[in-house]
């Protein structure tokens, strides 16, 4: 099953460490006899045998992988020792198909490595492999060793060591304590068949057709079967990743709340995109949950309904149109404003220099008239090309969709793509100089990132200010799984500058008018605890609304097991007074079939 997470894209033999903060040491082969899979594997996570050829190393195949660019097959000692940190199995990489069938009892002579997923700059833990192996056949159809149960009870409520200081922050040198840590568990059983047993999905079938579950039901339960992440210090330990060893036709399309029923079954391998993951010979079989996209309350003729929305890189080619109008028709109830992300120009992602999207919006408005909606109006700024971020050639923008029949919006010309937006004083009310217009697009901390959208729209004769955001995405952050503990999430530092321009801007209309309604809403590519949704709060300017949901309910995106928020709406604090209703409307993120990876948000109040 050729997938994204079994590509070797970068390879370490290592002796010693292997460890950003320290220099990855090779060795001459040295040789190592009557040595054994616990032996290699050893009590951390790097093999004290790293860069030595070992010789007859016994075991019994497990299973096979014959497809994509880490061929080669799962070998499993029969002879445990007594150590519960020291794995029985390890992967045996060969770079072609190999030749040998699961039951066959082996003698492995190669040299040991630490291959590193993603290459040691991605900051990912290594799997321990023999590689350029001399296989003995000496029997055949051999019963394979029992499984290894995962569930509740064995899996530790703690999910990792703090890394080594001494080592640079990393965790591959500790000792592992499987009955402490979640992630020292799964380490301990790296190589070996595992079986999970009537578990729930928690995140859906993705393209590359691998889902997540849970082996602790009850682990921080969202309230359609999902599993939240809620803090940094309350990390998901149940979570594992299912793929299969089979054909990626047979491989189930579950949504979050299915189950896995009966036993799921195959060796824990170690990938770039997740970490640990069970690489199933055999999957169980899927049984539904019903879960149900949501629709959301339809606002009152006195509520000002305004959502946020991203669209996932749309541009004329797309087939999703018309789901999408669907969507914003039926499941957001026609918003009186919408904030889109990802609009693409004209042509997507051919990179001629054109930035215009008139004719993707068009589209979609016409999508949107013709699934029972409004004839939507809207505004948005064309960005310089290419300078914006996002799929190259494409120039993703946000665009403002608003209904006329119950919305004017106020324009004021002189906002372009390099134009500042400011905040004037008239008649004691605040007002912007230009509209629509961005925030600050000379700002470094804009640098080949969205601009923030700025638009003043009226409703019963009460202004609304909405800034809508698309802030810089979280791609090369460490991932949870990292030999480096506590992660490094290096993508804080530009979000965090982007938070504080929005801050600052909406300090600037509170300090004319400190009764103005303000939101500050889009794709913030953040959680609601995190730092950026701190800077963006700032001393009560802002306050996210998602935190007026139960905790069970908060979350926007679903990413490896971990449903989380990433879109906010964040409010003024007269906006906040107000009777206020807000809902995170799943219509995507939870499905195999999204048509999007983020689900709209809502909020209505009576300005």
């Amino acid at each position: 099953m050729p997938s994204r997470s079994t590509a070797r894209l970068a390879a370490l033999t290592v002796a010693a460490v292997c460890s950003a903060a320290s220099a990855v040491v090779l060795t001459s082969p040295a040789h190592a006899d009557a040595v054994r899979i616990h032996d290699i594997q050893g009590t951390t996570r790097l093999s004290p045998y790293a860069g030595q050829k070992v010789t007859d190393v016994p075991g019994i195949v497990t299973a096979t992988r014959g497809y994509g660019s880490s061929k080669g097959f799962w070998l499993q000692d029969t002879t445990p020792d007594d150590n519960p940190a020291t794995s029985e199995g390890i992967f045996v990489f060969t770079s072609s198909a190999p030749k040998v069938a699961v039951g066959d009892s082996v003698t492995v002579t190669g040299t040991v490595s630490e291959y590193v997923p993603g290459g040691a700059a991605s900051g990912g833990q290594s799997v321990t492999e023999i590689t350029k192996p001399a296989i003995t056949t000496l029997s055949t159809g051999n019963a394979v060793p029992a499984p290894v149960v995962i569930d509740a009870q064995s899996v530790p409520d703690q999910y990792t060591p703090q890394g080594d200081t001494a080592d640079g922050g990393s965790i591959n040198n500790l000792p592992l304590r499987p009955a402490t840590y979640a992630l020292d568990y799964y380490e301990s059983l790296e190589g070996m068949r595992v079986q999970v047993e009537d578990t729930r999905v928690v995140t859906a079938t993705d393209r590359y057709a691998e889902l997540w579950v849970t082996v602790k039901p009850d682990e921080h339960r969202s309230s359609r079967g999902g599993t939240v992440y809620g803090s940094y210090d309350s990390q998901n330990t149940g979570r594992l990743q299912i793929q299969s060893l089979g054909a990626t036709a047979d491989f189930p399309k579950a949504n979050v709340g299915d189950t896995l029923t009966g036993t799921t079954t195959g060796p824990m391998d170690y990938n770039q995109y997740g970490g640990y993951t069970l690489v199933a010979d055999r999957v169980g079989t899927l049984r539904s949950g019903g879960l149900q996209r949501e629709t959301t309350e339809k606002q009152t003729s006195r509520q000002l309904a305004v959502a946020t929305y991203n669209v996932e890189n749309l541009d004329p080619s797309d087939n999703t149109f018309a789901q999408h109008a669907a969507a914003i028709v039926n499941n957001l109830q026609s918003p009186d404003i919408v904030s889109l992300e990802e609009i693409q120009d004209d042509n997507g992602a051919t990179d001629d220099g054109t930035v215009d999207a008139s004719v993707t919006v068009q589209k979609l408005i016409d999508a949107i008239v013709a699934a029972g909606g409004p004839a939507y109006d809207w505004r948005a700024i064309d960005p310089v090309n290419d300078k914006d971020g996002g799929e190259p050639g494409g120039n993703i923008r946000q665009v403002f969709l608003f209904n006329p029949e119950r919305v004017s919006f106020v324009d004021r010309a002189g906002g372009d793509s390099t134009t500042a937006v400011g905040v004037t004083k008239e008649c004691g009310k605040a007002q912007l100089t230009v509209s629509p217009g961005r925030i600050d697009p000379s700002s470094a901390a804009w640098e080949n990132s969205r601009k923030p959208l700025v638009g003043q729209f009226v409703f019963r004769g009460k202004t609304v200010f909405v800034i809508a955001n698309h802030l810089t995405s979280k791609g090369g952050d460490q991932g949870l799984t990292s030999q480096y503990q506590p992660v490094t999430r290096g993508s804080e530092i530009q979000r965090h500058a982007q938070a504080q321009e929005v801050n600052a801007f909406v300090k600037d209309i509170l300090k004319v008018q400190k009764n103005a309604n303000v939101l500050a809403l889009g794709d913030m590519n953040d959680f609601e605890f995190s730092g950026t949704a701190e800077i963006l709060e700032g001393d009560g300017e802002l306050w996210s609304a998602i935190k007026s949901l139960p905790a069970s309910e908060r979350y926007t995106y679903d990413y490896q097991g971990n449903s989380q928020v990433l879109d906010q709406i964040l409010i003024s604090p007269a906006v906040r007074r107000d009777d206020f209703e807000y809902d995170s409307v799943h219509i995507n993120s939870e499905f195999n079939d999204q048509i999007s990876d983020h689900d709209p948000q809502v909020l209505r109040f009576r300005p």
